[in-house]
């Protein structure tokens, strides 16, 4: 009897620990808290935690225990650009980490969010934008009998551009570009485009990569700054960003590299 209850007693002792592993694979265990981990990561990245989700878990986490084992019995493990992989992979996952980790401990403040807006916002102040018309040609000469009529009033400037303009995206408009700051065009075109009244066409053709335009300003008017709330999320991440910078910057300006 008294056997019987030391058994018993062993069992109940027992079955905790073996409840702390979800498998064993050729005596090596797979603990409940790695799984937990994996489920965890993924429903980071997204998932949805379900028992179909760790039976998965489960048996993915049971293949690798396999395979693993595999490799460490054929010696893959030593081999010199395995043991690369493995340092750069360690690495790369500590890195990641560690940037996490930082931009966790010193978050992007509303502060911070709105003094890069009211920066940026008094940096467009007083800006344009201009709705611009363009013919696009594959040469000077071309480009230059075009304008000839448009200066001379023989033809409009719209019914050219959707006859002889090369610019898919603009000649059956007629050449309308649409309303945008100058700095969304290329140099050449952009300087002629700030050069030009509202009304005004190009007085001569201008090049670019793309080839040859005559260029009408139709109007002009100031920049419209987006509220806050449209663009929090791309200043927050601008400012995660140059977070993560400065950091990396003082943690090589400190390392001794010799």
């Amino acid at each position: 009897m008294k056997r019987i209850i030391l058994m018993a007693a062993a069992c109940v002792i027992a079955v905790p620990a073996f409840a702390q592993n979800v498998a064993t694979v050729n005596g090596k265990a797979i603990p409940q808290k790695s799984l937990d981990q994996f489920v965890k990561l993924l429903v980071s990245q997204g998932a949805t935690d379900s028992p179909q989700l760790r039976e998965q878990v489960k048996q993915e986490m049971i293949n690798r225990q396999v395979f693993v084992q595999a490799a460490e019995k054929a010696g893959i493990a030593k081999q010199d650009d395995v043991q690369t992989e493995l340092e750069l992979a360690r690495q790369g996952i500590l890195v990641r980490a560690l940037m996490a980790d930082y931009l966790q401990k010193h978050k992007v403040s509303d502060q911070q969010v709105q003094t890069e807006y009211n920066k940026v916002k008094q940096e467009q102040a007083g800006k344009l934008e201009y709705r611009v018309r363009h013919i696009l040609v594959a040469d000077e000469k071309t480009a230059n009998d075009l304008l000839a009529q448009i200066k001379g009033n023989k033809a409009k400037f719209e019914d050219l551009a959707k006859k002889n303009s090369k610019d898919p995206g603009s000649a059956d408009k007629g050449g309308e570009l649409g309303w945008a700051p100058a700095t969304n065009y290329v140099p050449p075109f952009a300087q002629a485009v700030t050069s030009l009244k509202k009304g005004d066409v190009s007085d001569k053709p201008v090049q670019t990569q793309y080839g040859w335009h005559i260029i009408q300003v139709e109007d002009t008017r100031p920049v419209e700054f987006p509220p806050l709330d449209q663009v929090r999320p791309q200043l927050e991440e601008m400012l995660r960003q140059q977070t993560l910078a400065d950091y990396q910057k003082s943690l090589r300006d400190q390392a001794k590299v010799q």
